[in-house]
């Protein structure tokens, strides 16, 4: 009994630490490893390192390039950790080759083998000569590309005839970035006894969970469907004690499918996220041109009232010669004569200040249509800046403008302003994308959870989004155009009876507002 409790203890420390690691590790480090271009018909021998997450973890391979086959990997592994050691979302291996000019090729999956740490092996070919070849962690084994869980990366190659192989001195890679492996929602799929539940059939939950937050449920309902079938008939065969080749067949066609409704979700997601540009975009074209019609509609008015101000002004300057005739021709007439000139030089005068109204108004429609022009070639690259802003959190529209949510990992604690050493880069950069925008105005708003006294909370959100202000001014962005504030707790998105909830809640937003 004393022995089992001393067991269940270590478990649960183990999960703990795991946890531990797995949240550092989830930042976005590029890597680097070495390329070799096999020759033609020869066996290279190749050592594997673990990185510094697992660097217990072993591996060799044997590998020969043929003319007819490509090139063939016999790949041995040893000291793997369980994948669920990595945190939520990873259930298997996969085995990657990496060519230097960037294509990726899933070589396939590496099958757990064990409840602890297990060895593996797996025999595959790839068209590619020269690569790198690594091992991630992955939530399945049919994705498109690794995810920043890198375990192992292949040395230096060496042959037994002792045979120089060319190498490519680095291959520089990124891991995962999508939000998914991000998001406090990521669910937890794997089971507390991992000895008894199949690889697979975790990989097909993974699979069905990346298909629902791709927005399948949305955009692709039947193919999402279809997978969840799949799945329920993959954990019926388990749950009925089927043969082990049964529940994997079953597994993996769940993974197909929810791979496929995943496609299909992105697909018409992005069609249609088109489509609602081009709506946007021919709007504001039939607009541009009403305003550019009725500007040109309004010039042609005022140019034939100044033509016909012009021609007032010529025959009034007629009439006054014919009058300074009549004066020498009768002086009798002098004084009426005078009075009749005083009267065309006020009409004159009249009419040039008309003239000079006119040119006014013109003028302000030339610059209404800059400001109008300009404020067209704002929206135009705002779909620009909207993708900038992208790598740095969560970006949405709103009535005020466009908002980039920052999430809580940007400071080193909960009820912490400082920032962390690896998001100083980070705000370095966004503050010099801002700076480079000059058209809008940027205000910076933190909330938090209900944690704490009002006073403490808003002292807290405002020394956060100061933090935040000064690195945006260190970079460039002027003074005048930040607005920094501390909100507190007042405005939370989600109620405050989770930690989940409550880490929502504990966010940044920046808005950036363009100018009047």
């Amino acid at each position: 009994m004393q022995n089992s409790k001393a067991y269940k203890t270590l478990f649960s420390l183990l999960l703990v630490l795991s946890t531990i690691i797995a949240a550092y590790g989830q930042t976005d480090v590029p890597r680097r490893t070495t390329a070799i271009t096999y020759p033609l018909d020869e066996v290279v021998l190749v050592q594997f390192r673990g990185t510094t997450r697992f660097p217990r973890m072993k591996g060799d391979a044997r590998i020969k390039r043929t003319s007819r086959n490509g090139t063939e990997i016999e790949l041995s592994v040893s000291k793997m950790p369980r994948p669920f050691e990595l945190g939520a979302g990873y259930a298997t291996y996969v085995l990657w080759a990496v060519s230097p000019d960037g294509q990726v090729d899933n070589l396939g999956e590496i099958k757990r083998r064990g409840f602890f740490e297990f060895d593996s092996k797996i025999s595959v070919t790839t068209p590619l000569q020269t690569f790198a070849l690594i091992i991630t962690a992955e939530p399945h084994f049919l994705v498109r590309s690794p995810s920043q869980e890198i375990m192992l990366e292949n040395l230096s190659p060496y042959t037994a005839s002792g045979r120089k192989i060319a190498t490519t001195p680095s291959v520089q890679y990124f891991g995962n970035s999508s939000d998914y492996f991000r998001d406090a929602r990521t669910p937890e799929i794997a089971e507390l006894d991992y000895s008894k539940l199949p690889s697979a059939i975790l990989q097909a939950k993974q699979a069905v969970a990346l298909a629902r937050f791709a927005g399948a449920e949305r955009d692709a309902p039947e193919e999402f469907r279809e997978a969840q079938t799949l799945l329920q008939n993959a954990e019926g065969a388990w749950n009925a004690q089927r043969d082990e080749e049964t529940i994997d067949i079953a597994a993996r066609r769940a993974i197909s499918a929810s791979v496929k409704a995943e496609s299909t979700a992105l697909v018409r997601k992005d069609a249609r996220e088109k489509r609602n540009e081009k709506t946007r975009a021919d709007a504001e074209v039939r607009q541009a041109e009403s305003k550019y019609t009725d500007a040109q509609n309004e010039i042609a008015d005022l140019k034939a009232e100044l033509a016909r101000e012009t021609r007032n002004r010529e025959l009034a300057e007629r009439d006054a010669m014919n009058y300074s005739g009549q004066l020498k021709e009768a002086q009798a007439e002098n004084g009426r004569m005078r009075e009749e000139l005083g009267r065309t030089k006020v009409e004159a005068e009249a009419a040039r200040n008309r003239l000079a109204a006119i040119e006014r108004e013109k003028q302000e429609i030339i610059d209404r249509q800059s400001q109008e022009q300009k404020a067209a070639q704002a929206k135009a690259n705002q779909e620009t800046l909207i993708q900038s802003l992208k790598r740095f959190g969560t970006v949405s529209n709103s009535d005020r403008g466009i908002v980039l949510t920052l999430p809580e990992a940007y400071f080193t604690a909960p009820r912490a302003s400082a920032i962390t050493a690896a998001s100083q880069a980070k705000l370095t950069a966004l503050g010099e994308l801002l700076a480079g925008n000059p058209d809008y105005n940027v205000f910076i708003e933190s909330h938090t959870d209900n944690k704490g006294t009002v006073e403490e909370l808003e002292t807290l959100t405002l020394g956060r989004a100061r933090a935040i202000a000064e690195k945006f001014d260190a970079a460039g962005v002027a003074e005048t155009r930040l607005d920094a504030r501390g909100i507190g707790a007042s405005l939370p998105v989600a109620p405050n009876t989770t930690n989940a909830n409550r880490a929502k809640n504990r966010r940044v937003l920046i808005t950036l507002v363009l100018k009047g």
